[in-house]
């Protein structure tokens, strides 16, 4: 059984427990993390939800998911990417670049982590050491190209703010 923290609007946590399934009271939000990772040929890494997800089979998104009860976004986000794509991540490189609140069906806090590489490392996905099959497949993708799975409608709707972010740079250096 899954738990997350429940967080107010303001991202002060509550001290209350969601268990994932569950309907999220009135006013509060859980914490969700997208993760990207960028290599030394300014390609992003992107995966495919596997066929058996419940939510966008088969369909593009970045590695991600929910923060677990007692974790912070930046440790969740190492997590996520270890469990789904198998690539250990250094926490000190990351970088929180953007957040947003999502009031949707399924309210959530979005926390969005940039890593990149570094010259001592190198990010090598290896779906066999993942530790979950939620993703089928991945690749590496200039921005053009997964703008064009966006468009082709192959990608999840709510990765939409990541051209924004992209073709704005500086936004990601802040």
């Amino acid at each position: 059984m899954e738990k997350w923290d429940l967080y107010t609007r303001n991202r002060e946590c509550t001290g209350r427990e969601q268990i994932r399934g569950e309907t999220i009271p009135e006013g509060l939000y859980h914490l969700v993390v997208h993760v990207w990772l960028k290599n030394h040929q300014g390609q992003y890494l992107i995966s495919k939800r596997s066929a058996d997800r419940p939510t966008h089979p088969l369909m593009w998104e970045c590695p991600g998911g929910s923060v677990l009860l007692g974790e912070t976004s930046l440790h969740g986000a190492v997590r996520e990417v270890e469990e789904e794509v198998g690539v250990r991540l250094v926490p000190e490189n990351g970088r929180q670049v953007f957040f947003m609140v999502r009031d949707s069906a399924m309210p959530h806090l979005l926390d969005v982590w940039l890593f990149e590489e570094k010259e001592e490392e190198c990010f090598v996905p290896d779906l066999g050491a993942a530790e979950t099959k939620e993703v089928s497949e991945v690749h590496w993708m200039r921005p053009d190209e997964i703008r064009k799975l966006y468009e082709s409608g192959l990608t999840v709707p709510s990765i939409g703010y990541f051209f924004s972010k992209i073709e704005k740079q500086e936004e990601w250096k802040q």
